[in-house]
């Protein structure tokens, strides 16, 4: 190879190099500041080819080391919400399911979530389901899970929480509960969680809503949902001290019947919750879906869930008369998502299977799209949109 030649392949090579430490430096930078175009145009689509419950572990890896760009944007008093006795600088939260043992909850405030839930969180540690269990349906904005409540179990939780130096100004911490596989007694199981994590809750969630263990849902019966809060309200009203809001999650699978019989359980005392959750994913299949893993079985959550949980929280919030907060989840990606389900008669919105798509800046997005939105039909707060699509008040939450 003659010297000229040499030098060519040099100045190649060197300009390949460099080309390459620019692009690295960019997406190093995008990363940790929370580029949205970049994470949705590059991070993301180039995490798509991980195996989904892989990336996922690594998405809670990166939360829990707080290597995630934080929301640095001034906070929107028109975004802040009182509701619980708490104040939520935003009404989006983040979503159970997520962060499930309680790993990255600092993660998650710093990249600007109002209030964060973890679990759902079993008594006793159970691996959930075999392997693969998480599915992404691209096309559709989608995906399919059957975890089945793995969970490391209360007391790894709790050591966590109570070892944590956390929440020195950051959000509402929710905590949401499960029953073992194997329980032979549901009621015991959520009982046992309430006791356990009053002390760091600011809410509790009782799940009888997912999927994916055999007979939970069925404990939204109105027989068995009497029997089940009864027990877990009364617990609750028996602690000498931390006495948080009981919330129920509720399915977006539900009859209309069976949700006039959830919202009569749910306002009555003793079986009055402090708020509900609408919904969980849906074992139902819109014939529209056209990803490749649109036949697995389990829990469907993103685009094709948003118009049925937006119509069950409208149901729903008109069912309970607007008595009960509801928090809706489902399908939200954007701030009209999240105002849809607020008119609709949500107080508060979580987010989950979106994070998967456009990545953590997804959560300042919807906040900047969402007050906006308020602006632009001179709402003053979040609070005053609640319900205005099913026609009630929110001023008797605060």
């Amino acid at each position: 190879m003659s010297r000229s030649t040499r030098n060519v392949w040099r100045k190649l090579k060197y300009g390949i190099l460099t080309c390459g430490g620019i692009a690295s430096a960019v997406l190093v930078y995008g990363s940790f500041t929370g580029h949205e175009l970049l994470y949705r145009s590059i991070l993301m689509p180039a995490v798509a080819y991980i195996d989904p419950e892989n990336a996922h572990t690594l998405a809670v890896k990166l939360a829990a080391h707080s290597l995630v760009p934080k929301d640095r944007s001034m906070p929107d008093k028109a975004l802040e919400s009182k509701l619980f006795g708490k104040i939520f600088p935003n009404p989006i939260g983040l979503a159970a399911g997520f962060d499930k043992h309680g790993e990255c909850i600092e993660g998650m405030f710093k990249i600007g979530f109002g209030f964060v839930e973890i679990g759902s969180i079993t008594p006793l540690a159970q691996p959930g389901n075999e392997r693969p269990r998480v599915f992404r349906l691209k096309q559709d904005k989608a995906i399919i899970n059957r975890y089945g409540f793995n969970s490391v179990g209360h007391d790894v939780v709790i050591n966590r929480l109570t070892n944590e130096k956390r929440r020195v100004n950051q959000g509402v911490l929710g905590i949401n509960l499960g029953k073992n596989k194997t329980s032979t007694c549901a009621a015991e199981d959520y009982v046992s969680g309430v006791k356990k994590f009053a002390p760091f809750a600011d809410y509790l969630t009782i799940n009888v809503s997912s999927p994916n263990t055999p007979g939970l849902r069925s404990l939204q019966g109105k027989k068995e949902l009497r029997n089940l809060l009864e027990k877990v309200i009364k617990a609750r009203d028996e602690l000498t001290q931390s006495r948080p809001p009981i919330l129920v999650k509720i399915a977006a699978d539900l009859t209309p019947q069976a949700k006039e019989d959830i919202a009569d359980v749910i306002t009555k005392a003793p079986y009055k919750v402090d708020g509900v959750i609408v919904c969980n994913t849906t074992t139902s299949r819109p014939e529209d879906l056209r990803s490749q893993h649109k036949h697995e079985t389990g829990g469907l959550s993103g685009e094709p869930l948003k118009k049925l949980a937006t119509q069950t929280i409208r149901e729903m919030y008109t069912l309970t008369k607007g008595e009960l907060p509801i928090i809706g989840v489902g399908g939200v990606s954007n701030g009209r998502d999240a105002y849809e389900k607020i008119r609709a008669g949500a107080s508060l919105v979580q987010i989950y299977s979106a994070i998967a798509y456009e990545g953590f800046p997804i959560v300042k997005k919807i906040k900047r799209e969402l007050a906006e939105l308020l602006r632009n039909d001179n709402i003053g707060s979040v609070s005053d949109a609640v319900g205005l699509d099913a026609g009630e008040s929110n001023e008797k939450f605060l």
